[in-house]
């Protein structure tokens, strides 16, 4: 099985966590906790990335960007 390495964005909302994968459109998920919403957006990576292979798309893969103020 192949690795790949993708960017998670995590905010924190009144009522629980939300978080996406921003390489990945639509690849979204929310959790009571920090550790459900990571082990949710964990399976929906999964299952984006089964899908896209099963269907001959292209894997889109995560940039590195360097800021400095």
């Amino acid at each position: 099985m192949e690795a790949y390495k993708f960017s998670v964005v995590v905010e924190k909302r009144i009522d629980g966590y939300f978080a996406f994968c921003p390489e990945l459109q639509g690849c979204y998920t929310q959790g009571d906790t920090y550790e459900e919403v990571m082990e949710n957006i964990k399976d929906a990576i999964r299952l984006h990335i089964e899908d896209r292979v099963e269907n001959g798309e292209e894997i889109p893969q995560a940039e590195s960007v360097s800021l400095t103020l």
